[in-house]
C-alpha cells in the first residue's frame, strides 16, 4: 500500500488514525508512504518521521521538500528507509533506495524525482537503470515513487521501466489521477497518487493566501489547510515470486478531523505540532 503525500498535521492525523484499519481492510504486507510535507506542508522532521513508522509505515519517501527542515539531515543518516530521491548529486546525505524484508519476502523501493520544472539534478533515467539492476540482483519485488511535476517524465518512467519493477506511482502535484492500470509486462502505475491531508484547498495550502500569490504575485505564508480531510493511495498486488504486478486499486477517504476514532497511546499526533 502506498500513501500519497501527507501534507501538515490534518495529513499526520489521518494517517495516525487510518493506516492500520485500511491495511487490515486490504490485507496489506508492505506501506511505503511519502513524507515530504508532513512538517507544515515542508519537509518532515526526525520525531514526525518515527511517528509516521509507528501508523504501520515501513518505508518513507519523499522529494524536493526534503531537506526544508535541517534536522532530517542526521535522521537520515541513522534511519535509511526515510528515502530521499535517488538522483540527487553524489555526496548528498541518506540514500534513494533500498531492499527492506518482510515475512521473509524481500522489497526493494526506489526514490526518484523529475527534473522538469524542479531541481535540476541527475537524470532520472540513467539513475534508474543503475539502481533497478542492482535491485534486481536481490528481488523481483520493486516499488518506484516517481516525484515529478510533469506528467509526461512520469509516464515516460513507466516505458523506461515497464516490466523491470513492479509498480510506479507519480507524487509531487497532489491531484489524484485516475489513469491506474497494470502494464502488458506487469507493471502497475498510477500519474499521481494524490494527497493525504485538506483537500479544500490549493494543493493542500489554505485557499485564501494561496490565492492572494495569484492575484497579486506577493510571497503570501502558505498554511496547509484541515478541511476536508482525505488519505489517498493506492494499494498493489504483486506476485511474490516474479515481481509482476496483478492489480492496482486507488482509494480516497474521508477522515473526520473532530471526531476521530480512538487510538492506542503510541499512534496519538501531538496537538502543537504544526
Amino acid at each position: 500500500m502506498f500513501i500519497a503525500d501527507l501534507c501538515g498535521k490534518g495529513g499526520r492525523q489521518a494517517a495516525a488514525h487510518m493506516i492500520k484499519p485500511l491495511k487490515e481492510r486490504f490485507g496489506v504486507d508492505y506501506v511505503i508512504c511519502n513524507v515530504e510535507n508532513a512538517a507544515g506542508g515542508f519537509g518532515v522532521t526526525p520525531e514526525m518521521s518515527r511517528k509516521i513508522f509507528s501508523y504501520g509505515v515501513n518505508m518513507q519517501t519523499s522529494g524536493n521538500h526534503i531537506w526544508d527542515r535541517n534536522e532530517i539531515i542526521k535522521y537520515m543518516y541513522d534511519k535509511p528507509n526515510l528515502l530521499r530521491p535517488a538522483n540527487f548529486p553524489e555526496g548528498a546525505p541518506g540514500t534513494g533506495a533500498m531492499v527492506d524484508e518482510v515475512d521473509g519476502v524481500k522489497v526493494g523501493v526506489l526514490n526518484l524525482m523529475g527534473r522538469a520544472y524542479m531541481k535540476d539534478i541527475d537524470c532520472p533515467f540513467k539513475v534508474a537503470e543503475l539502481e533497478v539492476e542492482e535491485m534486481r540482483k536481490q528481488t523481483n519485488i520493486i516499488f518506484v515513487d516517481m516525484h515529478a511535476e510533469a506528467t509526461a517524465e512520469k509516464q515516460a518512467m513507466l516505458y523506461h521501466l515497464d516490466g523491470l519493477v513492479s509498480a510506479i506511482v507519480g507524487t509531487h502535484t497532489h491531484v489524484p489521477t485516475a489513469d491506474e492500470k497494470v502494464s502488458k509486462r506487469g507493471t502497475a502505475y498510477i500519474t499521481d497518487a494524490g494527497m493525504t491531508g485538506g483537500y479544500e484547498s490549493v494543493i493542500g495550502m489554505k485557499v485564501e493566501p494561496s490565492l492572494k500569490r495569484f492575484l497579486k504575485g506577493l510571497p503570501y505564508r502558505f498554511t496547509p489547510s484541515e478541511e476536508d480531510i482525505k488519505i489517498a493511495g493506492v494499494v498493489v498486488t504483486v506476485n511474490k515470486e516474479t515481481g509482476e504486478a496483478i492489480s492496482i486499486e486507488r482509494f480516497l477517504e474521508d477522515f473526520d478531523i473532530n471526531n476521530p476514532p480512538k487510538l492506542e497511546s503510541n499512534n496519538v499526533v501531538e496537538e502543537d505540532e504544526a
